[in-house]
This record gives structure tokens, sequence and C-alpha cells, in this order.
């Protein structure tokens, strides 16, 4: 099965990055230029430059005389990538309470509600993209494109883990009620409270893989 696109680097680069992120590649799978090529239905050029543009994101990894590959990420380095985007969301999430309008204020509240019918219907995959969105929609509420750029190369990179977080069992309630007081405080405008409600969720994530890795390293 073909995924036909048109044929520019941007968009085969969003193709590419789009199918590592929700699971089409594995970690450590190799990404060959020929039948990525007959997949996407582009030229090899165009793979090639759609793989150096991941490389620099962090998704993929280049290897002398093995060529491409999806990035394995340890828990280690998910801890501290989590550490850094705490560091950035809790500045994010005070912004956002300082500057959400109306229209923001409502499209977080629908955005919960949809996030609690996942969780009550048991789809932990269609949870965690909307968790990836709420995040997004938080700094661009902000209105800090630097942020923005930089929490998204570290969620990318990440993602494995945190589609895997996801589908623990009663992970997804836990995070639901996270994200609500985090939306509860923006929507009151409490930029303190909103900083402290992020941080005390990436918090949880973190202490979170901590105890994996406590049950899944020697």
């Amino acid at each position: 099965m073909t995924n036909r696109i048109e044929s520019s680097p941007d968009t085969i680069v969003d193709a590419l990055r789009r199918d590592i992120l929700g699971g089409r590649f594995s970690p450590g799978e190799r990404l060959l230029e020929i039948p990525l090529a007959e997949q996407y239905e582009c030229g090899r050029a165009a793979i090639r430059s759609a793989l150096v543009e991941l490389t620099a994101e962090g998704l993929v990894v280049r290897e002398a005389n093995r060529g491409a590959a999806v990035r394995q990420i340890s828990i280690d380095e998910a801890i501290q990538i989590t550490e850094a985007r705490a560091a950035l969301e809790a500045m994010v999430a005070g912004l956002a309470a300082r500057r959400a309008d109306d229209d923001d204020r409502q499209w977080l509240v629908d955005m919960v509600a949809e996030m609690r019918k996942t969780v009550v219907d048991d789809r932990p995959g269609e949870y965690a993209a909307l968790n990836r969105a709420l995040h997004r929609r938080l700094c661009e509420i902000a209105d800090h494109t630097v942020a923005l750029e930089l929490i998204t190369t570290l969620r990318n990179r990440a993602a494995h883990h945190q589609y895997r977080l996801a589908a623990m069992p009663g992970r997804p309630a836990a995070s639901l009620e996270q994200h609500a007081a985090i939306v509860d405080t923006v929507i009151a405008g409490d930029e303190d409270a909103a900083t402290e409600a992020m941080r005390s969720h990436l918090d949880s994530v973190i202490e979170m893989l901590r105890r994996w890795q406590e049950v899944t390293q020697p």
C-alpha cells in the first residue's frame, strides 16, 4: 500500500514524520531510500532530503555504511526530554493564562470534553493525539513561536514513549485530570497556578518514566 502525496520535499517530510510519529515505522527500523521512494511515489532525492531534515529534528539517525533508521530513545533520554519540556511548558501555561481570549477558553473546554470521551471509551491512541493537540494549542495561545518549535521537537523525539505511556492501564484517566486542572487555571487567568499545574503534570510523566525504567531495566 502506498501513501500517495504531492511530490515536493516539504510534503514528503510531513508524511514521513507523521508515519514515524504514528508508529508506522518502529524505533530502530531502517529507512531505505528505494522502498520509501516507491511507497511515497517520489524520487530518491526527495526521500534523501526528507531524511536529512528528520535527522536534524532527532527523529532519524544516520550511521556510516548503514544508512538511516528511526531513532531509538532510551528511557533516560526520555526523562531528560521531559525535564526540558517542563521548564518550557510551565512558562507557556502561564503565558496562555495571561493571553487566552474567550474563543481560546471555549476551545480548551471543548478539548477536555473530547479527551474525556476517549478515556471513557478506552481509546488511548486517540487520547494521545488529543493530548498533543492540547499542548500545541497552549503554545499558540501563549503566542511564543520559539517555545512552540522547541517543544514540538522535544515531544516528537519522545513520541514513542508518550504513546506507550498513554496505553498503560489507568494512565489516561490520571493524565486527563491533570490536563483538566491546567485548563481550569488557564481559563481562570491564574498565571502562577497554570505554571504550577503544568509543572506538576510533567513531573508526573517523569515519575511514570522512572517507574517504567525500574520495571524494564535490571
